[in-house]
């Protein structure tokens, strides 16, 4: 399970991390930056989500939905 964590800083900035847990244990942790305004902490953390959707697959391909369907509602 993944998830993005948020932590203040030594600076008092706030670090923004994408942890991955297996069995109640945090196995990996990758750090992806520190802000020090809203602006530049909703820039991390979007890229956080990049990082956690990574190698996801969709669950459905809307796309491809649109086009069979289409013309039929």
């Amino acid at each position: 399970m993944a998830f993005i964590r948020k932590f203040k800083t030594a600076s008092g900035a706030t670090g923004v991390q994408v942890c991955w847990k297996k069995s109640g244990e945090v196995v990996k942790v990758v750090h992806i930056g520190s802000a020090n305004s809203e602006v530049g902490l909703e820039k991390l953390l979007k890229k956080a989500q990049k990082v956690m959707d990574e190698g996801k697959r969709p669950l459905f391909n809307l796309g491809d939905y649109d086009a069979k369907h289409e013309g039929n509602f």
